[in-house]
């Protein structure tokens, strides 16, 4: 399955991306994750995040739309991938905080290529491509940014209702939506793993037969080495 996930921080998609990972993963399937979209990019060393952050606006726009189309490519080429927050993300923090001297976005995002991005995604007629947009409660969402703050935190408990309205028109608008490939996800008062099972059954529909297939593997628990014997596959428990 080809995951966009969209929505607020402390929403709860990097742990889905996680824990999708690890789902496939152990089914043995590879996986490419890109959940790195926010700025600054969380894969940088720590001594590179706290030099971004006061990268120039244009060099952090030019290096973001970059970022942007290649992960079009990305979407297209690799199965089981998961990208987390992309370009609905960047255009409502653009939009919302780059006037702001104390956030790490820019001002001026007014390119507005979401729509392009998705056109070339769905030309390719890829047939699993899903947006997941994981949302949750505002108190939900305060809570978290209080029991484990990010570090380079992008939103204020005083803007939680207004972004969740950007992310929920931006999303109404995405080409995805109208295509019917997207499901919404609401992470309140849901444990993690109830989170990635509802995430499985509500994406049932949109996925391949054999992705279904690979879901109904009855797989080992804990750690396995696949072997053929006599040209029947077996799953054996290391």
């Amino acid at each position: 399955m080809r995951c966009v996930f969209v929505g607020i921080e402390y929403a709860g998609k990097s742990t889905l991306v996680n824990l999708l990972t690890s789902y496939y993963q152990h089914r043995k399937l590879r996986v490419h994750v890109d959940d790195h979209f926010t700025i600054p990019d969380s894969t940088l060393s720590a001594e590179s995040r706290a030099a971004y952050v006061n990268f120039p606006d244009d060099v952090k726009e030019r290096m973001q739309r970059m970022q942007l189309q290649y992960h079009v490519e990305v979407i297209k080429n690799y199965p089981n991938t998961m990208i987390a927050g992309w370009h609905i993300e960047e255009l409502v923090y653009s939009s919302f905080y780059g006037d702001d001297p104390e956030s790490p976005y820019y001002s001026k995002y007014h390119i507005n290529a979401q729509r392009g991005y998705e056109t070339q995604v769905i030309e390719a007629r890829l047939p699993d491509v899903v947006m997941i947009h994981v949302t949750a409660s505002d108190a939900a969402i305060e809570e978290r940014m209080a029991a484990a703050p990010h570090e380079y935190q992008i939103i204020r408990k005083t803007d939680i209702p207004e972004l969740k309205r950007l992310f929920q028109e931006e999303i109404d608008k995405s080409l995805f939506s109208h295509s019917g490939r997207k499901i919404v996800l609401d992470t309140t008062d849901k444990t993690p793993t109830e989170s990635l099972d509802e995430l499985l059954l509500l994406s049932e529909p949109l996925i391949t037969f054999g992705e279904l297939a690979i879901r109904a593997m009855d797989v080992p628990d804990t750690d396995y080495q696949v072997r053929y014997e006599n040209g029947i596959r077996k799953m054996i428990v290391v």
